[in-house]
Formats: C-alpha cells, sequence, structure tokens
C-alpha cells in the first residue's frame, strides 16, 4: 500500500434525510427533475408559514422511547449515521469502537426542545415541579453527535460543532483531519438541522425581513431571482463515513470521492451581512489546498439562501474567483429543499456527487427572472445540464457571524 493513500480521505458511504428524498438515490431523482420539497407548515405560536419538512422514517433506526427521551436532531443524526453505516457496508460490529470519530455539525440546538419545555410547564403554571429532568442532555451542545455514539456503542471522540450555516461542511473537514492525524480509522462526520421545530427563527427571520413567502409553496425558494425574497427555513441531515484511502481500498470500499481540499475563515465584518472578499479568499484556501486551478472545478454548488445581499455577493466572490473559468458550471440546492442551516453544506454536497457518475449538473430552480447582480457564466437554470466529465465539485457554506467553509471533492481515480 502505498504511503500516500493514508494521507487521501474518501467518502465511503452516504446518509440523508432531506425534504425531497430519504436516501441519495431518491434526493437525486428529486433534483434532476425539479421536485421540490417546500410545504406548507404550521407553527406554534408563528402560525402558518412554509418550510421543508422530513419525512425519513426515524424509527427504523431508533426506539420511541429513544425518541421521546432524546431530540429531533439527534434522531436525524442517528437516522442519517445508521444510513450511512449501512450505505459503506463496513464491518462495524466487528471493528474497534476506539477507533470511530463522530463529528455532527449544526446552526443551533436546543431551542427546540427548551421552547417545548416551557409550552409544557405553562399548562401547570410554570410550576418548575413539572420541568423535564431530560432537558439538559437534550439540550447540551454535544447531544446530537453523544446520540449517535449512544445508539452505536461507539466510544471513541464526539463533538458537536456549532459553525452557523456552515456547520456540515465543519464535519466534513473535522473528520479529514482527525483521520490524518490517526486519531480515528472511520470518522461519521456531516449536519443536522431541527430548525422547523422552533418558532423563533421563524419569527426571527420574519422580524428581519428575511422569510419567504409565495402562494405555491414549490417556489418560495429562489435564490438568484429577481423576486426573491427571503429563506425557507428546513430540517434535514446528512452524515457520510469517511476513511483513509489505505483502509477504504483494503476492505474494497466504494468510493464516491476523494475529499482534495478545504477552507475556513472568518469574515470579522457584521453579524449577519457577508463579505465577498472573505468568501473569496475561503474558496481560494480550499482550491489551494487541492492543488486546482479555478478552471479544473466543474460545479460550484452555491450557499445562496434566496435573500438579497446574500446571494448577490456571493456571486461577486464567485465572479472574482472563477472569472476566467468557462468550464465551470454553477447551480443551488436550497431552491429545492430551502435552508437546512447545519445541514445544508453536507446535504447539498449529498446532492451534487452523483454527478461524478450520471453526467448531470442539477439546475437552480424557481429562477423565472434572473436578477442582473446574479449573473455569472454557466450558471444552470430550471434544467439539468449534461456534464460527461465531472471531475471537482467545490461546494460553499457561509453562516452567521460571519464563518465560512469550502470543501472540494474529486472523482476519485488511483
Amino acid at each position: 500500500m502505498r504511503e500516500e493513500d493514508s494521507n487521501r480521505i474518501v467518502i465511503t458511504g452516504v446518509g440523508l434525510a432531506s425534504p425531497n428524498g430519504s436516501d441519495l438515490s431518491e434526493f437525486r431523482a428529486s433534483l434532476l427533475s425539479g421536485k421540490s420539497g417546500v410545504e406548507r407548515y404550521e407553527v406554534r405560536y408563528f402560525g402558518e408559514t412554509l418550510a421543508g419538512v422530513c419525512h425519513c422514517n426515524v424509527s427504523k433506526w431508533q426506539s420511541r422511547r429513544d425518541q421521546r427521551r432524546g431530540t429531533r436532531a439527534g434522531s436525524l443524526a442517528v437516522f442519517c449515521a445508521a444510513e450511512a453505516l449501512e450505505d459503506s457496508r463496513y464491518q462495524f460490529d466487528a471493528c474497534d469502537k476506539d477507533r470511530v470519530g463522530v463529528y455532527i455539525g449544526v446552526t443551533e440546538h436546543g431551542n427546540v426542545e427548551t421552547e417545548n419545555e416551557i409550552y409544557q410547564i405553562k399548562q401547570f403554571d410554570y410550576d418548575c415541579a413539572y420541568w423535564s429532568h431530560f432537558h439538559n442532555p437534550r439540550t447540551v451542545a454535544n447531544n446530537p453527535a453523544g446520540e449517535v455514539t449512544l445508539r452505536f456503542g461507539i466510544t471513541g471522540p464526539h463533538y458537536t460543532l456549532g459553525a452557523a450555516c456552515a456547520a456540515g461542511n465543519a464535519g466534513l473537514i473535522q473528520g479529514a483531519q482527525q483521520l490524518r492525524l490517526g486519531e480515528v480509522d472511520l470518522a461519521l462526520v456531516g449536519g443536522v438541522s431541527e430548525s422547523i421545530h422552533t418558532f423563533g427563527i421563524f419569527a426571527a427571520f420574519n422580524a428581519q425581513g428575511a422569510l419567504a413567502r409565495h402562494e405555491d409553496p414549490a417556489k418560495a425558494s429562489r435564490p438568484f431571482d429577481k423576486d426573491r425574497n427571503g429563506i425557507v427555513v428546513s430540517e434535514g441531515g446528512c452524515v457520510y463515513t469517511l476513511e483513509r484511502l489505505s483502509d477504504a481500498k483494503k476492505r474494497g470500499a466504494k468510493i464516491y470521492g476523494e475529499l482534495l481540499g478545504y477552507g475556513m475563515n472568518s469574515d470579522a465584518t457584521d453579524f449577519v451581512l457577508p463579505n465577498a472578499q472573505r468568501q473569496a479568499q475561503c474558496m481560494r484556501k480550499a482550491l489551494k489546498m487541492a492543488n486546482l486551478a479555478p478552471e479544473e472545478i466543474d460545479i460550484v454548488n452555491t450557499h445562496a439562501t434566496a435573500t438579497h445581499m446574500g446571494d448577490s455577493l456571493e456571486i461577486a466572490a464567485l465572479r472574482e474567483v472563477f472569472a476566467d473559468s468557462k468550464r465551470t458550471y454553477v447551480n443551488n440546492t436550497k431552491s429545492f429543499i430551502g435552508h437546512a442551516m447545519g445541514a445544508a453544506g453536507a446535504l447539498e454536497l449529498a446532492g451534487n456527487l452523483p454527478s461524478f457518475n450520471d453526467g448531470y449538473v442539477h439546475p437552480t430552480i424557481n429562477v423565472d427572472n434572473l436578477d442582473p447582480d446574479c449573473e455569472i457564466a454557466n450558471l444552470v437554470l430550471n434544467e439539468p445540464k449534461e456534464l460527461p466529465n465531472v471531475r471537482c465539485i467545490l461546494n460553499n457554506s457561509f453562516g452567521m457571524v460571519g464563518i465560512n467553509a469550502v470543501t472540494i471533492v474529486g472523482k476519485y481515480t488511483e
């Protein structure tokens, strides 16, 4: 086995829960056929709104008792981790659980449980004697990753990464780093979001004037469209099994792609407003690590959430980095599913991974009137683009308080 294979990190399993698919094949089919996962949704106190709702069967991998004791984010993490392990065909029962790490990203955690418990004690005139004794383990920051370790008896390191909407990519990056350091032999990585179960996030985006509205739920998430009017909040999750290439080859694993490079940085300029220069810098960091020129990237999956400033600033960053590339195609996955917050980076990467094999770039849907501020060469709109030789995908994720994370995944070759 070549020594350099131990430094190459590959994806060998994918488990996901999205609003328009509960496994990778269903998710991909929805993206290629233009099927949205956004629907009408009722939120306590806030009322009717629109959201991306997952319909995966979490009871497939978690008992009702554990669901009641735990969290929605934990249930999604367990579901996605189990599906990824099954997909990887890793001999998990026979492996050393001390050498398995779990690194799950989230935007926020604990709001859902706290809101629910306050609602419950309201029925008892706020008597704290009725406060749930499960509150603390439900709301500690490591909960979603911790629930995965409890379900599968994993005794290696676990933690949840609070990286706002860059969290899914941050999970991938953390897992790759731990594998390269030799701390673990298998990393379960990605991100989850339970955001639709808290009224606070809808109320806050609404107060900002950043919550999407449309008479047709399927058309509500409209990145790059001149008439876009905000974010569709979604739940979701995606977990990957990451391994060193040397280990994956030894067991004859199926390989979805190789993590070629990544970058993380901070804007340090505003709580909410993105910084195009720092986004461009983050993309360049990832390209430098991957030893790739911009024109060697075939697909850029944008972070764009359908806010006016956010979309136009990201396109400005892309123009700066990819201005001279004639062969880089640009798409967006949130137009199908809304913004899955902490899961977004990992989930959107998964939606693009099949391009290596099926030779298509899925489009951005719901663009009826392209905003001139969002024009860029090779923006794939409304219909898939055939691209038979996809070799490299760059995946953007940018979050509040100015956190940026970019990953580059390549088609695996010897």
